[in-house]
């Protein structure tokens, strides 16, 4: 039963998947330069890793915003962020997963009279805020630096666009990994406290709790991107603003730095030694950071060619996102527990009743979970390795079958 109580989580990571890779390799699609399958590829693999190694830190700012005490509530807060996700990702909306789960926080808090921490909430906004903003500065700064690199190493065209695409593919990854890190708070943070699984021994490394989860909530994002970012790629990569190939790097690299910045614990604890104050460790949202690199340099260029209208019905997802959540989250706990006596949760300093069917739950099942994932990795490790060389494969084959025709091309215009 334990297990189940994951499925809404998953679903979330699935959702978040979907929408977020978008923000990634969507200005790369658009732009014709990567391929969706390469992109897929690549923003799966990084985005786990970037959650295992470093997904911690922003969990830490989710639990103080609202820690939920039991597996049942944890199991109705991903699944309402989820539908809300789900229910705008089916609408093109480019909206906030860290919106999503923050309004489904407040409305755990609500429903069992728990305090919402202001302060932390507030860290929370000034990001929402920030994230846009430091985005299109570091955007149009960028955006600068290479149109001067470009006009004075006359580079030939051809040679320009080809070291712009592997760029593409390097600051992409470094965008899955941010991304990993940063976000599969707003996937799994929520069941942290709520779930105490045993150590993972794989030899050369060992998982815990929080990084097991961090891995399931990993690989569920990493089949949503595969299965179904690709629509909303295509809203990013071409509706809001045509780019460029050299604005498509500039904007998957000044999203990248600032999700990095808000999910690094290495950099803030580095800029604490200097005598500043610490970087908070927020989950960021990435709509609104991906869009404010495109306005940034939408209105360095003059802002003639910006679809606003689309920004508009963005804009309008990120209103509604929060309040849906947060409303069908009150709704769905009060199904949960009057329906079906599961506990959801209770104020701090209460304790649950001995007939919740929930209450026991995080004692049982632990040793159970962590074999799965287990076995999980030794799969992933096989099938990833034939994937691998058949992909290499692939990709040699093709190389081949475009030489022969850049062969036969010569030989006609001879």
């Amino acid at each position: 039963m334990i297990l189940f109580f994951l499925t809404s989580g998953l679903f979330l990571g699935w959702s978040l998947g979907a929408n977020d890779a978008s923000h990634i390799f969507g200005s790369a699609v658009g732009s014709k330069m990567v391929t969706f399958r390469k992109a897929a590829i690549i923003a799966s693999v990084f985005f786990i890793l970037g959650a295992v190694i470093q997904g911690s830190g922003t969990s830490h700012t989710l639990d103080k915003l609202g820690s939920v005490n039991a597996i049942g509530g944890s199991f109705t807060l991903a699944l309402a962020a989820a539908i809300t996700i789900y229910m705008m990702t089916k609408f093109a909306l480019p909206i906030s997963t860290t919106q999503a789960i923050v309004g489904a926080i407040i409305g755990w808090n609500f429903f069992t009279g728990n305090h919402t921490d202001s302060i932390t909430l507030e860290k929370i906004v000034l990001a929402w805020i920030a994230g846009p903003v430091i985005g299109a500065v570091f955007a149009v700064l960028l955006y600068i630096a290479v149109k001067k690199f470009k006009n004075s190493a006359r580079i030939h065209l051809i040679r320009f666009e080809s070291y712009i695409k592997t760029g593409l593919i390097l600051v992409g990854a470094f965008g899955a990994y941010s991304l990993g890190a940063n976000n599969i708070a707003n996937v799994m943070g929520v069941f942290i406290p709520a779930f105490h699984l045993s150590d993972l021994e794989l030899g050369i490394f060992t998982l815990n709790s929080n990084q097991q989860l961090f891995l399931l909530g990993g690989l569920a994002c990493a089949s949503g991107i595969i299965t179904y970012s690709w629509k909303v790629m295509n809203t990013i990569g071409n509706n809001i603003l045509e780019l460029s190939s050299e604005a498509a790097l500039v904007v998957v690299l000044a999203q990248s730095l600032v999700l990095f910045i808000f999910s690094s614990t290495g950099l803030s604890n580095l800029i604490v030694k200097t005598g500043l104050p610490p970087i908070p460790m927020v989950p960021v949202s990435s709509s609104q950071v991906i869009v404010g690199c495109i306005l940034g340099i939408g209105l360095y260029k003059g802002a003639r060619n910006i679809n606003f209208k689309v920004l508009g019905e963005i804009g309008l997802g990120w209103i509604i996102s929060p309040l849906a959540s947060g409303l069908l989250t009150f709704f769905l706990l009060f199904f949960m527990k009057n329906i079906f006596g599961i506990n959801v949760g209770t104020k701090t300093g209460e304790s649950a009743g001995a007939s919740d069917v929930t209450s026991n739950l995080t004692t049982y099942g632990q040793n159970d979970v962590s074999g799965i994932i287990k076995y999980l990795l030794m799969g992933l490790l096989i099938f990833g390795t034939i994937g691998i060389i058949y992909y290499a494969l692939l990709e040699n084959k093709k190389r081949r079958e475009m030489q022969r025709s850049e062969e036969k091309f010569w030989k006609n215009m001879k």
